[in-house]
């Protein structure tokens, strides 16, 4: 067992529908992102958080409702934490995974889910039948897309009355902790943009992608951690050099110092939100 506790508030801090503020989107954005990941699927899966069930479990009845054929297609599934989550309420799902290492996992971890799919295919081409998905979900994946050819291949395989579901956990930006995380990503990892990708997940305006207007949700999840997954959690990121890298111990050893400023009882508690954006698109 992995030590990652989840401190989960059902308080909505927000609800909204269409908010105002810029959201910078473009084709070719992140082309090719799957290779960021390779070599680190082992970490991702050990180390990055996962999702509040029980929050989830509301929500999908919610959309889901009584209908027996709802099929979901789990866009940049990665090594599956948030399809696993899914496939416990039982609906069907095709997990599309792109990069084969974070695959390999998927299908893993899914052997027991016989109603869970693995597909070898990306957010711009799903190799998914036209009109076959109730639902698309994402999570901690958007960012890395094409959005304007990923939204045309949403129009084209979601069913009439589709949706497509957006999730993020974000770290809270005000936080010295994560101020300080940030920073020490800044000195030592040259491909660092910001956490997300560089997007402030808190400040996103999709009145481009959901053209039919969203539902926003954020809810307070902060994450408590040990020190091994403080630092592996930093180390599974995109950006995050690999043990033969030459920044390689001094991340290490400045995350260690930073978790022994921050913890109590060997623990720490990160600032963290969830942000769920919920819409039609066609």
């Amino acid at each position: 067992m992995f030590f990652v506790e989840y401190l989960f508030s059902m308080v909505l801090i927000g609800k909204d529908y269409g908010e105002k503020e810029r959201f910078g989107w473009k084709r070719g954005n992140n082309m090719n992102s799957e290779a960021k990941f390779t070599g680190k699927s082992t970490l991702y899966d050990r180390y990055r958080p996962g999702y509040p069930k029980r929050f989830f479990i509301e929500l999908f009845t919610e959309y889901i409702g009584g209908n027996d054929n709802f099929v979901i297609a789990d866009i940049g599934a990665g090594t599956g934490i948030f399809t696993e989550l899914v496939a416990t309420i039982g609906t069907d799902i095709i997990a599309i995974e792109p990069n084969d290492d974070m695959r390999s996992i998927l299908k893993e971890r899914m052997e027991d889910f016989t109603q869970v799919t693995c597909v070898n295919g990306s957010a711009e081409k799903t190799e998914l039948a036209d009109k076959s998905v109730d639902l698309v979900t994402v999570a901690q994946a958007f960012h890395w897309f094409d959005a304007i050819a990923f939204k045309k291949e949403c129009e084209r395989i979601l069913k009439n009355n589709g949706l497509v579901m957006l999730i993020w956990n974000s770290r809270d930006h005000t936080s010295n902790l994560n101020k300080e995380t940030a920073n020490i990503s800044k000195k030592y990892c040259p491909n660092f943009q910001g956490f997300s990708g560089g997007i402030n997940i808190e400040r996103l305006d999709l009145n481009q992608f959901f053209t039919h207007g969203y539902e926003h949700y954020a809810v307070s999840n902060p994450l408590k951690m040990d020190k091994e997954h403080f630092i592996g959690r930093n180390l599974s990121a995109s950006y995050a050099p690999k043990k033969e890298d030459i920044f390689y111990d001094e991340f290490v050893d400045e995350l260690g110092f930073l978790f022994e400023k921050y913890s109590k009882d060997q623990t720490i508690l990160i600032p963290n939100d969830l942000h769920v954006y919920v819409g039609a698109i066609i």
